[in-house]
């Protein structure tokens, strides 16, 4: 990684009341300390702190990354797998309580650093089940909410639930409205397109990796929703495994890169701000101007001007869907989901 610098994290504002801000935004690409939930967020901590000392007022971090993707679920995993499970327990035991501790560490990092803070990471309820979330912190270390992936893709559903609507919102804050998706979520066009209609300016892309087809589909609504799109993904090697992870033996013939990264910076025109880059760790930065926003605006606005509402329209459910519901909504005691 970069040593860090003196400098001021700041939000530039202009003279002009009605006019937006511009700042430095950055997108970590790094490697979680794999299945170490402790370590990783200490890790995270030391990340923010170095993307303050450059200048950023926004870091973005990847998909799941406390305490990291599980990649292990395309080809290695098979029913009723006794080593497999071992895994999943491993990787329940190092996931993360929405609030609670991990919560807490990172908001008193971000606050410290004067940063806003975006993070995949796997999200634990007490049932057993598994969230893939993303959270989102204020620079006064406060968790302004989640987002919990909509569908896990493909392999992925062997490990967490889907999301729901309760959780498909855009944050309004100093340094614009911030929203964000992970991974195939891209592919989604009306998760998309309920992002745009609640005026999202500054999009957190989380990926576990990018190639050209992934990063097509972050240039797509950069340029669709008139956005900036900060593209965050990991890199991992085999050899970054912990030497005890039980599925070792079954990925002896995997490639040594696990993740190659793709991480990115991007305009509301498409065009890259930083990036892409692959097969290291690093953190990339690009100063953005909200302002861009509006100018593009001009020539596409598909919530504006290139909307028919009396033709097409959406609607969101904003409910959050619960397996059960109690009398007077109150749950038996010790069957919260917190």
């Amino acid at each position: 990684m970069n040593s860090p610098r003196k400098r001021s994290s700041k939000v530039v504002r202009r003279d002009s009341p009605d006019a937006l801000p511009k700042y430095r935004v950055a997108a970590v690409q790094a490697s979680p300390v794999f299945l170490d939930k402790q370590a990783t967020v200490e890790k995270a901590c030391h990340l923010v702190t170095e993307a303050s000392g450059e200048g950023a007022s926004l870091v973005v971090f990847p998909e799941t990354w406390i305490p990291g993707y599980p990649f292990w679920t395309s080809g290695v995993s098979r029913w009723n797998y006794p080593p497999a499970k071992k895994v999943y327990g491993r990787l329940y035991r190092n996931s993360v309580d929405v609030p609670g501790p991990v919560t807490e560490r990172l908001g008193e990092a971000a606050r410290e650093a004067g940063v806003f803070l975006v993070v995949g990471v796997h999200e634990r309820i007490r049932s057993g089940t598994l969230y893939n979330t993303i959270l989102f912190i204020g620079k006064d270390g406060r968790l302004l909410g989640k987002h919990r992936k909509l569908v896990p893709t493909f392999h992925e559903r062997m490990v967490w639930a889907h999301g729901d609507g309760s959780t498909l919102q855009v944050f309004d804050t100093e340094i614009g409205r911030l929203g964000g998706l992970v991974c195939w979520e891209h592919w989604m066009p009306l998760a998309r397109y309920a992002l745009y209609t609640q005026g999202e300016q500054v999009h957190a892309s989380l990926w576990p990796s990018a190639g050209e087809t992934f990063l097509l589909a972050c240039r797509n609504m950069a340029f669709e929703g008139r956005l900036f799109v900060i593209v965050s993904c990991s890199y991992l090697t085999r050899a970054m495994l912990p030497t005890d992870f039980e599925l070792m033996s079954e990925i002896e013939s995997s490639p040594e890169v696990l993740s190659r990264g793709g991480s990115a910076i991007i305009g509301p025109d498409a065009a890259y701000l930083a990036g892409p880059v692959y097969d290291q760790e690093t953190i990339l930065y690009a100063d953005i101007d909200l302002e861009r926003i509006i100018e593009e605006k001009q020539t596409l606005d598909v919530v504006g001007h290139y909307a028919r509402s009396e033709v097409l329209s959406l609607r969101v459910n904003r409910n959050e869907m619960t397996p059960v519901t109690y009398g007077e909504d109150e749950a038996p005691e010790g069957q919260t989901d917190g």
